[in-house]
């Protein structure tokens, strides 16, 4: 059996190896007087450099030098160079193995150091354990552990005890984190959670798999199946406040391992473990399935309401040759009363004779139901559908509690009375119901009748349930996506404390007075600028034509020349076959090693599984057509290095390591320096099941799809695609890409198309203290938005638009330092809050703030 380990290599040599940047050698290994006097008592410079040598290495990283190790050459010349000696003469020294021995006793006492000792070991391995409860990472148990002896004035013992100290405190934390879990759930309930593992002949599956492979499509069927699960988790009695009782990255870690267990390996686990298992899956199971069912509400209420809108089109479309008749009889009538009027005829007689009277009271009916159909609203329409509706909704409303900011919410009190007709199966709504949470239109609409309509009613209200959802003005118990904003964001005592220490790190200062001071006299001073030049005719592509800019469009900078060569060069490139490029790139870069266990973080030992596993994700054949188009290779290898090492964390990873190897390939500087990047959206069509699952964007046509949106440096090496979905708009996960990956990329100014641009997300590039570079649409529409009055800028005041509400951002200014700092720290993903913000139809104070502030930064 394959030793288990703890770290990869390049943790390994992070660890203890010397470090080889000069300002650690001008930390570590600068010596003082004494260290000096100290070596000058050997006699030879070999010995004086040994010694030296040995000295630092004690010091940082705290270890010994070991038997025939030769330290790096930089290090060696910078210790050298201290005392005099050349870096040579080192490979003199310690020919006797007693010498260097003797060297070790003489500087563990001068520098009051020892070997570890029994002792030392426990309290690096209380250290292990407490970093394990804290996280299941390997280097940062194995730091602790490290830490732990520096702390003690013990030298470190040697790499593979670390690891083993390290190991047996992950274990430890693991056992305590699982009977932690489980201590107080009664022995019948565990039982229960057994029987989970067991195939249940009514499904024809385990109940653990049901529960995992929950429908995904949006249709009233699926809602109803989300909220059948979610009943049946709630049968168990499983707490969810359970989760608080283990660390956070201890319970995601948990949460990982479950992820990747099918249930037949569950039953094979000790007791403690398994047990452990399935509640953290129960608790995850029961807020993503919550977050699914909203989510899939969510998307069936838009899809009400766009297909309704499509139906009134297409009946439009429809009646074409009706309207067209109609028209001509208009005209037809119109002639007929000209002619009469002109020959000071009786009208009526002229019309009857000529257009005929009957005919036109035989049009009436076409008439009114043409005009009632092109001006049917949405609602009535979305309506229609209401026996669809009809079949989850009940369901849905029941399954979940909703909660308000607002006291007295009259939408929670309607969702209350609409619970109420469902469960006692009422057809008709009381003569009374809660009506302010509806438009004045729509409120029409309901009582046209005299009594309120109970469709149009229940439609307009799951409508603005829908919309406040969406805005986090109203959240749902036991959810994690469908919480009010500020527990999306970093705890409000955290802020404070990093804001106070100054450690905010952000792209502005804390006070914000401050700040709009110097924002507003440098925008003084670039619209002085830019309207004495547009009145000079300085600006470069742009003139100035009846106070209004105009921009002469930009040619392509490409030359015919270049698309030549770059024809001509790509009919060089040879034919690779995909497995082999892959297998290239791996070797050049190591990707591959980063998808590890998600147990024992070990990297693959099969990489031609691994890859092909890749390959069977990239190209959606699975792991038996993977296997039938591979040699040597079989459907179980793909298929268990895809369950237990193919992770969104870990393709995070490896795509970091191809971005990592390619920003330091020296051809890459050609094209630039890693610090601007792009980014844009691709939509890609679906077929078959996945048909079910994509949504329809009427800019790319009536299929069904999805889309990505990547983020490219100005190196061409791509370093994150997000999948997003086609209806939703781009701008809201500009952001995400530059927080979404671990490169070594340092970005500093960010382009987009147009698609990406909107005054938060310039708003929030402000603050975290990176430039945003969209390409704008409609440039001679755009306004100019200043803190002066119009007048200041006569020559542009054709582009002067409402002014800065400098006070709203004063007032809001911790607010938006907690919402930009839980952004660089990664507690928020940030489309997560800027769709909230603009989901609003009435924005929220906060949004309004960002707005300002992105106008100013615009």
């Amino acid at each position: 059996m394959a030793k288990r380990k703890l770290l990869k290599d390049q943790d390994r040599r992070k660890l203890l190896d010397v470090p080889i940047d000069e300002d650690s050698f001008i930390r570590h290994y600068s010596l003082s007087l004494a260290d000096r006097l100290e070596i000058e008592l050997r006699r030879r410079n070999h010995n004086r450099l040994g010694f030296a040598i040995q000295l630092c290495l004690m010091r940082y990283p705290g270890r010994v030098l070991g038997a025939e190790e030769t330290p790096p050459r930089d290090m060696l010349k910078y210790v050298a160079d201290q005392i005099g000696a050349a870096p040579g003469e080192f490979s003199l020294y310690a020919r006797r193995e007693e010498t260097r021995r003797d060297h070790m006793a003489r500087l563990m006492a001068y520098l009051n150091t020892r070997s570890a000792t029994l002792q030392d070991r426990r309290a690096a391995l209380l250290a292990a354990v407490q970093a394990a409860t804290m996280s299941d990472d390997g280097a940062s148990i194995a730091s602790s552990t490290v830490a732990a002896f520096r702390e003690r004035g013990a030298l470190l013992p040697a790499i593979d005890t670390i690891e083993r100290i390290g190991l047996a405190g992950r274990a430890i934390a693991r056992r305590r984190a699982e009977k932690t879990l489980i201590e107080n759930i009664p022995l019948d309930r565990l039982q229960s959670l057994d029987r989970l593992l067991d195939v249940d002949p009514s499904i024809g599956q385990t109940r653990f798999h049901w529960l995992r492979s929950a429908p995904e499509a949006p249709a009233a069927s699926n809602l109803v199946g989300l909220t059948e699960r979610i009943a049946f988790l709630r049968r168990l009695e499983i707490d969810p406040e359970l989760q608080t009782r283990v660390s956070t990255g201890r319970w995601d870690q948990m949460i990982r391992e479950g992820n990747a267990t099918p249930a037949w390996l569950a039953n094979d686990f000790n007791a403690s473990r398994r047990h452990a298992l399935i509640v953290a899956q129960v608790i995850k199971l029961c807020q993503k399935l919550t977050d699914d069912a909203v989510t899939m509400f969510i998307k069936l209420m838009g899809k009400l309401f766009s297909q309704a809108n499509n139906r009134k089109k297409q009946r439009q479309m429809d009646c074409r040759a009706n309207t067209a008749k109609a028209l001509r009889m208009f005209l037809d009538t119109i002639t007929a009363l000209q002619s009469a009027n002109d020959h000071g005829r009786n009208a009526l007689d002229v019309l009857d004779q000529r257009v005929g009277w009957d005919r036109l009271l035989r049009m009436k009916p076409e008439l009114e139901a043409m005009v009632d159909d092109s001006e049917a609203p949405s609602l009535i329409v979305a309506a229609e559908q209401y026996a669809t509706v009809h079949k989850y909704i009940g369901a849905f409303l029941q399954a979940f509690t909703f909660r308000s900011a607002r006291r007295h919410d009259p939408l929670l009190a309607a969702i209350a009375l609409l619970k109420r007709l469902y469960a006692e199966m009422r057809r008709t709504l009381p003569d009374r119901v809660p009506l302010t949470h509806l438009s004045q239109t729509d409120r029409r609409l309901i009582f046209e009748q005299g009594k309120p309509d109970r469709r149009l009613y229940e439609i307009a209200t799951l409508a603005a349930l829908r919309d406040r959802l969406r805005s986090a003005e109203i959240w749902v118990d036991g959810s994690r996506s469908f919480r009010p904003i500020d527990e999306h964001l970093m705890p409000r005592s955290t802020f404070i404390t990093m804001k106070d220490e100054d450690r905010l790190g952000l792209g502005v200062q804390s006070d914000g007075a401050q700040w709009l001071a110097e924002a507003r006299q440098m925008l003084d001073f670039n619209l002085t600028r830019l309207a004495h030049r547009a009145r000079s005719g300085k600006l470069e592509g742009v003139r100035l034509e009846a106070g209004t800019l105009i921009l002469t469009p930009t040619a392509s900078e490409v030359p015919p020349a270049a698309e030549a060569l770059n024809a001509e060069v790509s009919d060089m490139y040879p034919l690779v076959e995909v497995p082999d490029l892959l297998r290239e790139v791996h070797e050049w870069t190591g990707f591959a090693d980063s998808f590890t266990h998600v147990r024992t973080g070990d990297v693959p030992k099969n990489i031609s599984a691994m890859l092909a596993g890749v390959l069977a994700d990239a190209t959606n054949l699975g792991p038996k057509r993977m296997a039938g188009a591979s040699k040597g290779i079989s459907a179980h290898q793909i298929g268990w290095m895809r369950t237990f090492h193919a992770r969104s964390e870990t393709y995070r990873a490896a795509q970091a390591c191809i971005a990592d190897a390619h920003t330091q390939h020296p051809h890459s500087r050609l094209w630039g320096n890693g610090t601007t990047s792009s980014s844009d959206g691709q939509f890609f069509r679906a077929s078959d099941r996945a048909a079910k699952r994509g949504d329809i964007n009427l800019h790319y046509g009536s299929v069904p799809g999805s889309k990505f949106y990547s983020h490219l440096s100005d190196q061409y090496g791509y370093f994150s695609i997000l999948p997003i979905s086609p209806t939703e708009s781009e701008a809201a996960y500009v952001l995400d890409g530059l927080f979404d990956q671990d490169t070594i990329l340092d970005i500093h100014e960010h382009f987009t198309d147009t698609g990406g641009a909107s005054d938060h997300i310039f708003g929030l590039f402000a603050l975290i203290g990176k430039r945003f570079s969209p390409r704008l649409r409609n440039l001679k529409d755009r306004k100019f938005h200043t803190f002066e009055k119009s007048g200041a800028y006569p020559a542009l005041s054709n582009h002067i638009g409402a002014p800065i509400n400098a006070n709203l951002i004063l007032d809001h200014w911790d607010d938006l330092l907690h919402l930009a700092a839980s952004i660089t720290t990664r507690s928020v993903v940030p489309s997560t809050i800027l769709k909230k913000l603009s989901a609003s139809t009435k924005q929220s104070h906060l949004a309004r703030a960002l707005r300002e502030l992105g106008r100013i930064e615009r």
